[in-house]
């Protein structure tokens, strides 16, 4: 797949390129390859202050997919507090796809389902914040979601406002009917500033910019011989003018001058003063135009000022890091401004980006959102479980409080898991501290007599209050895979009181012996654990606990763990 989307965006950078070179396809094409590169460094860490620890909660897809409504989510909401699940940690009840109306209204807003939410999203809101939970909603990077209805794409800031209005405060956003952004960059002929206490536009022509990297000035004789700027495209080049004039701290309008507006979209960015970024999409033309106009608006400070005019997407992770990070800014932005409204604390909005894995999230995700999909969509069978764990495992280094590696909503209860494999699935999950949301009927833990039932398994299983503090740990460390083989891993994950967390884990199908020496332990530099002549082995699923000197070492049941909390003894 890397290896197609690189060809894929070589061959088009190629196109531009030779637009404005004399070189063959093939000797274009080479040079193209290497230099086209994603654009992933520089960016500051989200920091929205949620998601300090996994998130945890439920979601409605894994058991209900699109038979939603409202009466279904409070129910679940009221048996997730009835049953323990808010006491144990579980925060969110998410609305999956499927809550929305099929058209959006005359402001263009997006509307709940009239038939299935028909006191509408704000309502169901403040019912479940009354019961103690956080509610979460869903949409998709794209023009549909992944069930055909209205989507977010083009719309980001009117429906990061919606959601802040409703007082959603997670927000899942997937990546269905995606469409990429080009790494096509217009062709300057100039700029102009107008605001502030300006009565006229100021012009900057072209052959004022500072030029670098491919960028250069050519000369169009067709057209009244103006100069325009060229080369901005894939990153390969920029042009900065470093005496933009504004006569005080305001917003500005800019006014681009474009050559040659065409049936092909284009795309660039500003970086003003060095700090505020502005993504702008040009949108294709119907029809050819030799020159046309495009408008933006930007704060300026008073003074002199600097605008850099550049195009960062080399690859289809750009396209999907710009993209996610654009609509992340939204919701930073809306969250804070209902606050500003209503005089009430601000409701930050947890950012879960569901871009699947496709364009490798944990490189850029931290600049984007809180947690990140880094696989396809989870199954409740054994196969799809072990797979999405075999790539989550690896990706420890990139998690960190406020960001995780998100291996999907768990499929605890669902499905024809063993009791066994259930159990491995929670405790892999957080072993690698990753979000904890629920996808079974969370109904089924209250018995016909409205009792709990405090002998469902399930519900003994996601309730494991020493496994979630593992989870949970504020260190926010992801665990690692010290061990592997087709046979068993073992995992370790250091917590923030100096313990360790030790799992065993058993991939066959018979009983299997795993032992660790204490000093391979130890001698982890990221473990705090002291040598010592004994330690302690706290049994997280017997909830049992025995002295250990030399080595750790356990029996483990078909697909099954042992998980343990290791301390130094007193």
């Amino acid at each position: 797949m890397k290896k197609k989307i690189a060809a894929f965006t070589a061959a088009a950078a190629a196109g531009a390129y030779l637009l404005k070179s004399r070189e063959t396809p093939s000797a274009a094409i080479r040079k193209i390859v290497k230099r086209v590169k994603p654009n992933q460094d520089g960016h500051p860490d989200y920091n929205n202050g949620a998601a300090l620890t996994p998130p945890m909660g439920w979601s409605s897809w894994n058991s209900f997919h699109n038979d939603v409504d409202e009466n279904l989510i409070y129910d679940t909401a009221k048996a997730m507090k009835e049953s323990g699940l808010l006491d144990a940690g579980y925060q969110y009840v998410n609305i999956d796809d499927c809550w929305q109306a099929a058209t959006r209204d005359e402001n263009g807003e997006m509307m709940p389902d009239p038939a299935t939410f028909p006191h509408g999203i704000k309502s169901l809101v403040e019912k479940i914040n009354d019961l103690g939970f956080k509610v979460g909603i869903y949409s998709s990077n794209g023009t549909l979601t992944c069930q055909d209805l209205p989507a977010s794409y083009g719309h980001e800031l009117t429906d990061a406002r919606t959601f802040a209005k409703w007082g959603v405060e997670y927000f899942k956003y997937d990546f269905c009917h995606r469409v990429f952004t080009t790494g096509v960059a217009p062709q300057f002929e100039k700029i102009s500033i107008i605001g502030g206490k300006m009565t006229e536009e100021k012009i900057y022509l072209a052959s004022e910019a500072e030029l670098s990297g491919d960028a250069k000035i050519l000369r169009d004789s067709n057209l009244e011989s103006f100069e325009y700027v060229t080369g901005l495209s894939y990153g390969m080049g920029a042009m900065t003018y470093t005496d933009i004039e504004a006569d005080e701290d305001a917003e500005y309008a800019v006014t681009f001058y474009l050559r040659r507006r065409s049936q092909l979209a284009k795309h660039f960015e500003l970086l003003v003063n060095g700090t505020d970024n502005y993504v702008i999409d040009v949108p294709k033309a119907e029809f050819v135009h030799q020159r046309g106009k495009h408008h933006a608006y930007i704060k300026l400070k008073k003074g002199k000022n600097t605008i850099k005019i550049y195009t960062p997407i080399g690859s289809f992770m750009d396209s999907s890091a710009i993209q996610y990070r654009n609509m992340g800014k939204y919701l930073k932005q809306a969250s804070a401004e209902v606050a500003a409204q209503t005089g009430e604390k601000e409701k930050p909005i947890v950012f879960s980006i569901c871009e699947w894995g496709v364009n490798m999230p944990w490189k850029w995700g931290k600049s984007a959102g809180n947690l990140w999909r880094t696989t396809l969509d989870i199954f409740p069978n054994w196969a799809s479980i072990m797979g999405i764990y075999e790539i989550n495992v690896n990706l420890w280094k990139y998690a960190s409080p406020g960001a995780w590696n998100d291996p999907d909503m768990l499929e605890v209860g669902n499905g024809n898991l063993t009791p066994e494999e259930n159990r491995s699935h929670f405790s892999l999950w957080c072993m690698m501290a990753a979000p904890l949301i629920l996808g079974n009927d969370i109904r089924k833990f209250i018995l016909p007599d409205g009792s709990v039932d405090k002998d469902n398994d399930i519900l003994k299983v996601v309730t494991n209050k020493k496994l979630i503090e593992i989870d949970q740990d504020e260190l926010g460390i992801q665990g690692r895979r010290i061990r592997t083989s087709p046979f068993g891993d073992i995992l370790v994950k250091p917590l923030s009181d100096g313990s360790a967390a030790v799992c065993f884990f058993n991939k066959t199908s018979d009983y299997r012996f795993f032992t660790l020496p204490m000093n391979e332990l130890i001698d982890k530099t990221y473990i705090e654990l002291k040598y010592a002549d004994e330690y302690i082995a706290e049994d997280l699923w017997n909830d049992t606990s025995r002295d250990i000197d030399y080595a750790l070492a356990d029996t483990v049941a078909p697909h099954g763990v042992c998980v343990y909390r290791i301390r130094n003894k007193e």
